[in-house]
């Protein structure tokens, strides 16, 4: 578990823009020392040229600050939380010279600004699916300069998967769908940390990971992993942006917490076998890339505190008529997992509420 370390914003290019992370220590130096190994650089914010903790800085350990204990010597344990909190001017992190030309079109927007970019930069999301919708979504994220974006899929790019996954290409064919996602990602963008997560989400992993990042963004294609990741969104409360294609029709909506979930939308899946597949059915290869980027759409509102999410409104996109309607969906008070009084108290299996083989799912 180790100990969890407050990164002041001034600090934060040093941790891929964590404003939390986890370090190791018997005591508050040597807590400095392994956050010095892992973020290089870190130590030199931290400490004077005499190695110690100068006064525009102070360090809290467990809310108390080190000086009234026992200053660098300041023993720690599994579970304490230390905080580093410099003074501040009261101006912000300057842009470098290509970070101003890369967001220039971002930061001459009044709703979105220098401030607004910042908040990209500092922003973690994690990505459900390099496929059909995430590839869209991922490549948008990066572009708009979100800083931290976590990816979670364990397939291997199949040549089937070129006609819509556009995060991959023809090379990309038996590698690992996560690996071709970050070369193209850091193609458009190397101000992004890409996260890898190359696993089968499950009941056992998926609070660890989602733990990391302050918004999901969900392109799974099984409803397995569907009903999986709004649980754990309503369990950690987290915002969850919601995706859905088939044929030629695209759903997207955002559950944030305590305004509803999937199950107040759905409480039960279809019946196995009821609702084929992309892969038994098929999909026009241009509609994942709408509902993708609506979906990155609606993940920057969120970042940036903008404009009218999707949240309580169901959008439905028909690709042959042409045509954008909504519904609007509400939370449900008797939910069993985000209603007034909750039965869903911890995750379940989700192959058996989907009536399902366990099988491999992303």
């Amino acid at each position: 578990m180790g100990v969890s370390v407050y990164i002041p914003t001034p600090f934060r290019r040093l941790t891929h823009y964590q404003g939390s992370v986890t370090a190791d220590g018997k005591t508050v130096a040597e807590l400095i020392d392994d956050l010095e190994a892992r973020y290089p650089g870190i130590k030199g914010l931290i400490y004077d040229a005499r190695g110690d903790i100068p006064d525009h800085i102070n360090v809290y350990v467990n809310n108390r600050e080190v000086a009234s204990l026992q200053g660098k010597a300041t023993p720690l344990q599994e579970g304490d939380e230390v905080a580093f909190i410099p003074a501040l001017a009261g101006g912000a992190q300057p842009f470098s010279e290509e970070q101003i030309r890369r967001y220039s079109r971002h930061i001459i927007l009044p709703q979105v600004g220098g401030k607004g970019q910042r908040k990209l930069l500092q922003s973690r999301v994690l990505l459900v699916g390099a496929g059909g919708l995430g590839s869209p979504a991922a490549l948008y994220l990066a572009a708009a300069g979100v800083g931290k974006l976590g990816i979670v899929d364990f397939d291997t790019v199949d040549m089937s998967n070129l006609q819509r996954q556009i995060l991959h290409h023809t090379h990309d064919v038996g590698r690992p769908k996560v690996t071709s996602a970050a070369e193209s990602i850091a193609d458009i963008n190397p101000d992004v940390q890409v996260v890898p997560h190359t696993v089968q989400l499950s009941s056992e992993n998926i609070m660890d990971i989602i733990a990391d990042y302050d918004i999901v963004v969900d392109g799974s294609d099984n409803f397995p992993t569907r009903y999986l990741v709004n649980d754990a969104c309503v369990l950690a409360n987290k915002p969850n942006v919601h995706g859905s294609i088939f044929l030629f029709e695209g759903q997207a909506t955002v559950f944030l917490p305590e305004k509803g979930c999937y199950r107040c939308l759905y409480p039960a899946p279809p019946p196995p076998g009821l609702v084929p597949s992309c892969q038994e059915a098929g999909v026009l290869g241009v509609l994942p890339g709408i509902i993708g980027v609506i979906q990155a759409i609606e993940t920057v509102k969120l970042i940036l505190g903008v404009g009218e999410s999707l949240v309580n409104r169901l959008l439905l996109f028909d690709a042959l008529a042409m045509e954008f309607r909504q519904v609007r969906i509400r939370r449900d008070p008797q939910c069993p997992i985000c209603g007034d009084h909750p039965t869903i108290r911890e995750l379940i299996d989700y192959e058996a509420f989907c009536g399902v083989p366990a099988a491999v799912h992303h």
